[in-house]
This record gives structure tokens, C-alpha cells and sequence, in this order.
């Protein structure tokens, strides 16, 4: 009877949280196709504010600027983290331990924090805000997360796999490349994936480095929370698709290729 109270329990607090987590989202597709600029009654099935989005040349212009920027931020930082964690790996001791904190800063540190570091920084060097502030500090702390995600992956390998690729005739560059990094390419896509996530949702540092003209989707959404604009629902909606999608395919082509496997087998 006990474990059948536990097990009823703990169903219904897992069903309370699904409900916590999802129903706003629902709520939020289910309201971008209302007729009505009501954000509390449903008055009617529309396409109204999906056309007025796409016709919204200042939405176009963030969303834009947020892919591009979370795409280069992605690419930059999954390589320079990729490679400083393989790095790290050969290094010293005291050396890794070191630097293994310093990477901990960013994670750990406030975001108004290192945003208002980073507006002070880019001040001083007299660069002027804009799309190049905001991809340089989306990469800064993107790389922290890389590093964590790979650097499991490289101490569960054998630490004479690369000196055994070198020994049967590999260059370094092709021990890296065909031996290493295949080894640890979970690591890598999932660093990847975080430092896409963080990048594309990041608020508070893109707020402080970002100039006249550059605004990704969270300041445009935080610009325009002060009026009433179902056109929020719409964006927010089109951001849901495209992550949902994301993830299937992130999911779906290792069982693919898992499957193919099978069959070659």
C-alpha cells in the first residue's frame, strides 16, 4: 500500500510540473491565432498576427539578427572550446586545475554582472556597440559550456589513444580529426546545442553590449511587453516551432544511423 501511495504521488507532482511547464506554452500558441488583440479570450481562429509579424520589418530584422548571431557564436565557440579542452587534457596538473576555474567565472558569475564588465571593457577600448560586441560576448560565454560538455568525454578516453595513432603512422592533425574527435563527438553536439540555447535566449548581457539597430528576439520581446501586441504570441510561437523541430532532428538521426548500422551488420 506504501509504495502504492508513493507511486500515486509521485505521478501526480510529475503531472504537476508537465502542467507548470507546458500550459503556458499552449497558452501561447493557442492565443497567437486569436482573431481579437485579447490576450485572455479567444475570440476566433486567425492568421491576422502571424501576417502582421512577417510584415513587421523591425521582428524580421531581430529575429534575423538572433539566428545569425547564435549560428556564428555556436560555430566559434564549439571550435575554440573543442580545442581547449583537447589541450587541457595534455596539460599539466596544476595547469588544468587553473584554468578549469577561470572557465567556472562566466558560469558562475551574475549576468548583469559580466554585462556591465563587458559594456565597461568595450567602453574603454573605444569599440562602438553594435552586432560585433554582441557576438564577441555571446562567444565569451558560450565557450565555458563547451569546455564542460567535452571535457567528460576526453577523461572516459584511453590517455595512449592518440600517441597509438601517431605510432601507426597518423599526423597529429589526423589523430585529431579521425581519432579524437569522433571519439568525443557526443560531447561536442551537446556543448553546441547549450551554447545555441544560451545564445538564443540570452537577455541581460545582449542588452548591455548591443547598440542602435541590433536587437535580438529578448529585447525586442522586452521593448514590446510594455503595450499590449499579440504579435509576441505569434514570434514566440514560430521560436517554439523551430526549437521543437531542432530537437527531433537532433534525436532522430542517431536512431536513423543507429538503425542503418543494424542492417549493415
Amino acid at each position: 500500500m506504501k509504495k502504492e501511495k508513493k507511486s500515486l504521488l509521485s505521478k501526480i507532482l510529475l503531472g504537476l510540473t508537465a502542467t507548470f511547464f507546458y500550459v503556458p506554452i499552449l497558452y501561447i500558441i493557442l492565443f497567437s491565432f486569436n482573431s481579437s488583440r485579447s490576450l485572455t479570450k479567444f475570440e476566433g481562429f486567425s492568421l491576422r498576427w502571424y501576417e502582421k509579424m512577417f510584415a513587421d520589418s523591425t521582428m524580421m530584422a531581430a529575429v534575423a539578427y538572433t539566428v545569425i548571431i547564435a549560428v556564428l557564436a555556436t560555430i566559434i565557440s564549439t571550435i575554440v572550446g573543442t580545442l581547449t579542452a583537447i589541450g587541457l587534457s595534455k596539460s599539466r596538473k596544476l595547469i588544468r586545475g587553473m584554468v578549469e576555474q577561470v572557465n567556472n567565472l562566466p558560469i558562475l558569475n551574475p549576468e548583469i554582472v559580466t554585462g556591465i564588465g563587458l559594456l565597461m571593457f568595450f567602453s574603454a577600448l573605444g569599440v562602438k556597440k553594435g552586432f560585433l560586441t554582441l557576438l564577441l560576448a555571446h562567444v565569451m560565454f558560450c565557450i565555458p559550456y563547451v569546455i564542460l560538455s567535452v571535457t567528460p568525454k576526453l577523461r572516459s578516453l584511453d590517455p595512449n589513444l592518440a600517441d597509438a595513432a601517431l605510432d601507426l603512422g597518423a599526423t597529429p592533425m589526423q589523430a585529431l580529426w579521425k581519432v579524437i574527435v569522433p571519439q568525443i563527438r557526443p560531447g561536442i553536439i551537446s556543448g553546441a546545442l547549450i551554447a545555441f540555447t544560451m545564445s538564443f535566449d540570452d537577455f541581460v548581457i545582449s542588452y548591455f553590449v548591443t547598440g542602435n539597430g541590433v536587437n535580438n528576439i529578448s529585447i525586442l520581446v522586452y521593448t514590446m511587453s510594455k503595450r499590449v501586441n499579440p504579435s509576441i504570441n505569434a514570434l514566440s510561437t514560430l521560436v517554439i516551432l523551430l526549437i521543437t523541430v531542432a530537437l527531433l532532428i537532433v534525436n532522430i538521426i542517431p536512431i536513423i544511423k543507429e538503425k542503418k548500422g543494424r542492417k549493415l551488420t
